[in-house]
């Protein structure tokens, strides 16, 4: 497959380690075909595993010329976020993100957790951006696709490079991630922090290793990422759980037992939602169902399906977080019950903007405060 234009270069390549649960160590099993393609390549009887060996991780430089998003969603609690990276290693199987990679030239199956994208410039073009007179404080969150302390940001340290120049700049921040990597930014961290400027919320789906080595084959294991929550509480860094996915038939049972464990390492509030299968998603999350959990398939699938109207995937604004139906009522009423035991509320503290400063030599007009 070529390399899209806006992707000139490898910088960096890693093999495919074997982890247990998972085909090659990845969530997916099969590259299905781009959705804006109108040609596929299928494999025949004489095609052998050889020809067609396990993918490593292979990533690419994105030369993108500007780094902060928008979006206008109901749904969401921001609406400027930034992505150091795109594309994501922990290849979460139900991840909504993967089909956010067809629109690369890509495949939303293995080449979304094997073909990641790198942003090196991405802490200029943040200063630039929040430096620009025009620019008005707010809640940027980081990532709103994918995640922002996967495995490669090890080597590379772009996210912390743009957490540094958000602490220079004391600019609220929002972050959300499996990764326990987040604990190596903690001196950053509890900078913005005592500004008021950041919380850390950590995705967590299942307490069940087995499950989420399948699920989740990259990312952090249930009890790193609540150690990593403890480390952040002890900091003083505001420490929250997203419950995300939450897939019925699956995880749902596992509710109590997440708030109960994010209270324990120093949780503060918590929020969740129920999974979400965008596009060519539920084809490969039905796919991993059958691989790894065929007696709960039909179940899983239906379970869905009665949250969402009849389908597994409901896109539309006010629905396509939260559901609807008996199943969604229950889950949203279990959770609720959940922080109110565990005295945990149920949505991050508001950030600060006060502290924010820009960087010495802006020049401003008239009108900027």
């Amino acid at each position: 497959m070529p390399i899209p234009p806006a992707v000139p270069a490898v910088i960096l390549a890693e093999p495919s380690p074997a982890r247990p649960q998972g085909i090659c160590g990845r969530g997916a099993s099969c590259n299905p075909q781009n959705r804006f393609e109108p040609y596929r390549h299928d494999a025949d009887e004489e095609w052998t595993a050889a020809e067609d060996p396990a993918p490593g991780t292979l990533i690419l430089v994105d030369r993108s010329q500007s780094l902060i998003t928008r979006n206008d969603s109901p749904d969401l609690p921001f609406s400027a976020s930034l992505n150091p990276y795109r594309g994501c290693e922990h290849g979460c199987i139900y991840c909504y993100a993967r089909p956010t990679h067809e629109y690369l030239g890509f495949s939303a199956g293995l080449d979304f957790e094997s073909r990641i994208l790198a942003k090196p410039d991405a802490a200029r073009l943040l200063r630039e951006e929040l430096s620009a007179p025009g620019w008005t404080p707010q809640l940027l969150a980081m990532s709103g696709v994918t995640d922002c302390y996967q495995p490669v940001e090890r080597r590379l340290r772009l996210t912390r490079a743009c957490l540094a120049v958000l602490a220079e700049l004391r600019h609220p921040v929002a972050i959300i991630t499996k990764s326990q990597l987040v604990t190596r930014d903690l001196d950053l961290l509890g900078e913005l922090a005592r500004h008021r400027a950041c919380s850390v919320t950590i995705s967590l789906t299942t307490l069940d290793q087995e499950l989420s080595l399948a699920m989740e084959p990259r990312a952090p294991v249930p009890t790193a990422r609540l150690e990593a929550m403890r480390a952040l509480a002890q900091a003083g860094v505001p420490v929250g759980i997203s419950i995300a996915p939450v897939i019925p038939g699956l995880t749902d049972h596992e509710i109590p037992a997440l708030v109960r464990a994010a209270a324990a390492a120093g949780a503060g509030f918590a929020h969740h939602t129920p999974v979400r299968l965008p596009l060519g998603v539920a084809e490969l999350f039905s796919q991993w169902l059958a691989e790894h959990r065929p007696l709960s398939r039909s179940k899983v699938l239906n379970r869905i399906r009665q949250l969402r109207g009849g389908r597994l995937n409901d896109p539309r604004f006010g629905t396509r977080m939260q559901g609807e139906g008996v199943f969604a009522e229950q889950m949203h009423d279990l959770v609720a019950c959940s922080l109110r035991r565990h005295g945990l509320a149920d949505q991050a503290p508001e950030l600060s903007l006060s502290a924010f400063r820009r960087p010495l030599g802006t020049q401003l007009s008239w009108f900027d405060p």
